[in-house]
């Protein structure tokens, strides 16, 4: 046997014994690892998150979400190599990777593509902290995924808990040992574990404690670098709440009132201002910890969120903007009206909407490209959004049709001028290499009246609008329930260079 083999032999052998040591392999599930299993879950959401703990010849869960079996062989498990890196272990696609390319969790029905897990190595008297992991806090996908620097963090932010978890678990098991002071360790940890229950909801940052007996307040280090203060420069409840918007202060002073008097915990987020003058986004948990039937203190934990809320507007941003215009997009649109809608029921508000498609634009596509068609289409929603009154809502439903909300009493009422300036303002001819293409628009409108109880009514009635005006004659506007057509005073068609 190599010194190297006999090193490492020797290494899994201590392993094993930490592992042994802590009683956790085949325990009973506990409420505390299912809490940060479920939020781990939650967090990124994935299919499959677990606590695994790796013995000599499996793998078995402590807790798990999105998996039935409770172990598996050692040789299948990604864990099994997760546990001897330093840090975090990221496997983006595990059909890229020799490692895993053949593993049946790869192969086989499972079709795992994505893992990420941190190994865990809580303390343990008479071992060594640098050993291997005894297990990992992971997370598993179907699918390829990247993960970024701050997602890193947050699971190992996340593993650290576990591990907390963990040690505060066999230090409690020592403490049942020690019946003299049993009392008194028993009512430490109690308040650890509070205080441990609101970070398994969220990943903390820092932790603070208000004592509702004599008035202190009590924070982390990390709640002093949030608020931009220097360590022991603590600010009263009342200046406490001045670091918030003005208009948050009064509902946030009404969730700590009830705390303290209806034992109710809270959870909100608000925007920040640190001492400093940084603008931040941050979230704060808090619930009342009870001694002899009375609430003595409020405990809680906050967290910057700012870079995650800021990651969350994107991505909201994103899922309701038309890529290639910019307007928003069907599902945006779909959600605006159905609010619009909802808000509006017995409140006798008009409302008008105004569906277009363009007349004109597959001859543009089939003549000068798709690259001039995108084009158009740019163009189109610019001139839409320069000339949409105040309070309106423009969208782009998909190819060549687009949508416009009247919802100003004003601008319903002068809804025939309105569609004739849209008329107007979108006739346009695309010229190139001597060829020339018009486009134009045509439009169809209906009202909002008492009868119609859905969306889908509303602009069912403008589709038929627009079907009658397209039959009548293309380039003209018909509103729902009106005889006349709308048409446009006849000019020049302006002349663009669009296309490439």
């Amino acid at each position: 046997m190599s010194d190297t083999h006999q090193f490492h032999s020797i290494r899994e052998s201590e392993r094993l014994e930490k592992l042994g040591s802590l009683a956790l392999l085949d325990s009973a599930p506990e409420r505390e690892f299912d809490i940060i299993v479920l939020l781990t879950q939650r967090l990124f959401d994935v299919p499959i998150a677990l606590v695994s703990l790796v013995d000599d010849h499996r793998q078995w869960f402590k807790a798990r979400c999105g998996l039935t079996m409770t172990e598996g062989p050692r040789g299948d498990a990604f864990c099994a190599h997760a546990m001897h890196v330093e840090d975090v272990m990221v496997v983006e696609d595990a059909t890229l990777d020799e490692r895993f390319v053949d593993n049946p969790l790869v192969t086989g029905d499972a079709g795992i593509r994505f893992y990420a897990g941190v190994p865990l190595r809580p303390a343990a008297a008479g071992f060594s902290p640098d050993l291997p992991g005894i297990g990992t806090l992971c997370i598993l996908d179907t699918k390829p995924r990247t993960f970024s620097t701050a997602d890193k963090r947050t699971l190992r932010d996340l593993a650290h808990l576990v591990a907390g978890l963990i040690e505060a678990r066999s230090a409690a098991a020592s403490l049942r040992t020690l019946t003299g002071t049993l009392q008194e360790h028993a009512s430490t940890l109690e308040v650890q574990h509070l205080q441990l229950r609101q970070a398994e909801r969220m990943v903390g940052i820092g932790s603070w404690r208000y004592d509702l007996i004599d008035g202190s307040l009590h924070w982390s280090d990390q709640v002093y670098a949030i608020y931009g203060l220097p360590l022991g420069q603590m600010p009263s409840v009342e200046e406490g709440l001045s670091f918030y918007p003005r208009e948050r202060r009064p509902e946030i002073a009404r969730l700590l009132d009830r705390a303290v008097t209806n034992g109710e915990s809270f959870d909100f987020e608000s925007n920040f201002t640190t001492a400093d003058g940084r603008e931040r986004r941050v979230r704060s948990m808090g619930e009342v910890q009870v001694a002899d039937g009375r609430p003595v203190a409020l405990t809680g934990v906050f967290q910057d969120v700012t870079d995650r809320h800021a990651n969350d507007q994107v991505l909201l941003h994103s899922a309701n903007t038309d890529a290639l215009t910019g307007l928003a997009n069907r599902a945006c649109y779909e959600r605006h009206l159905a609010g619009i809608l909802d808000r509006r029921k017995g409140a006798n508000a008009p409302l008008c909407l105004v569906l277009l498609d363009l007349d004109g634009f597959k001859a543009v596509n089939d003549t000068f490209g798709h690259a001039a068609g995108d084009d158009v289409l740019r163009m189109m929603a610019d001139r839409l959004r320069q000339i949409a009154p105040p309070m309106s809502f423009v969208a782009r439903l998909g190819g060549d049709e687009f949508v416009l909300l009247l919802t100003r009493p004003r601008d319903c009422a002068r809804a025939e001028a309105q569609i004739t300036m849209i008329l107007e303002t979108l006739r346009h001819n695309v010229e190139r290499e001597g060829q020339c293409r018009p486009v134009s628009a045509t439009i169809g409108a209906a009202f909002l009246e008492d009868t119609l109880v859905s969306p889908a009514e509303l602009t069912h009635r403008a589709d038929l609008a627009l079907y009658e005006a397209k039959r009548r004659q293309r380039g003209t506007g018909q509103i729902y329930g009106m005889t006349e057509p709308i048409v446009a005073p006849r000019r020049l068609y302006a002349v663009g260079t669009t296309g490439r």
